[in-house]
């Protein structure tokens, strides 16, 4: 049997250099901040602190979508905060947020102030604080929500596997990429067959389910994340397009994609986002999908 020849594990691992790639700079094995910086407080009650990343995105549109829809308890102060610049590690972050990720919101609107983080819990928070896109009890709920920890729990193989993987890493290594790549091809499989079944991912009604799984497989499928829609075949996938269609063709999701948002076509940005007013006429190019 031939000597199977590559790099090693030492016996002790040690943070020794960067490990390279696109976010090499923040990436690190310890917690905590790292500098002093309060968070902005702005006149609303609700106070997010994001990037407009698949996972913030995810928030910015839930925020649009209950204005939208009449709830005018949710108006928001949306402050940009640039992981690149290391802002997630500030101190006053880092309070919100003990694990320096965005979003994070501080809901003030109640006697103290609450924090939430993990884009999913603010999703499950936010529905239930207005009784929206989420039911109250029953099997209605329980498979919005199965859904919604999918996405949690699914799109970290997405992210920081297939993405870093094939779009970030320094060097293109055969093993993960392909295994990245079938395991999201897989996921992918199952949202299609969820929704040849169905309109909206949990049923006959839109959820905070469709809301956390459109900024990662809506665009994925679409092209929009890691330019890699034409490696995956996503084409194959004619029920998730046209699920990403229809639920990209609403407004609040348009103006939820906007906000936080600091590349790409300037018609498209809205770095923050303090009142409606700061919405322009101008809309982000339509996604190109296939029906």
């Amino acid at each position: 049997m031939s000597e199977t020849k590559g790099w090693a594990p030492p016996k002790v691992w040690k943070w020794e250099a960067p490990s390279g790639g696109q976010f090499a700079s923040i990436n690190r094995p310890i917690a905590g901040a790292t500098h002093e910086k309060e968070l902005p407080v702005g006149k609303h009650p609700l106070q997010l602190y994001s990037l407009a990343t698949p996972n913030g995105v995810k928030v910015t549109v839930m925020l649009e979508e209950l204005l939208a829809a009449g709830h005018q308890g949710a108006e928001y102060d949306a402050w940009l905060i640039s992981i690149q610049d290391g802002d997630q590690f500030g101190s006053g972050f880092t309070a919100v947020n003990p694990n320096s990720k965005i979003p994070a919101l501080v809901d003030r609107s109640g006697a103290e102030p609450v924090r939430v983080f993990e884009s999913g819990s603010i999703l499950l928070h936010l529905a239930d604080k207005f009784g929206a896109f989420l039911a109250r009890d029953g099997a209605g709920r329980t498979e919005t929500l199965n859904w919604l920890f999918w996405q949690m729990g699914s799109a970290p193989y997405l992210g920081g596997g297939f993405g870093h993987f094939y779009a970030y890493a320094p060097e293109k290594f055969e093993y993960p990429i392909n295994r990245f790549a079938m395991e999201v091809k897989r996921q992918l499989d199952v949202l299609d067959r969820q929704l040849a079944e169905h309109r909206y991912i949990a049923g006959d009604d839109y959820t905070i389910a469709d809301m956390a799984i459109f900024p990662w497989y809506g665009a994925l499928a679409a092209g929009q994340v890691y330019n890699a829609a034409e490696f995956l075949s996503t084409h194959e996938y004619k029920n998730v397009l046209r699920w990403t269609a229809e639920v990209y063709s609403r407004p609040a999701v348009r103006r939820g994609a906007m906000v936080n948002r600091r590349w790409g076509d300037l018609s498209g940005q809205l770095r923050e986002r303090h009142d409606a007013a700061d919405f322009d006429t101008q809309t982000q190019d339509k996604i190109d999908v296939e029906s």
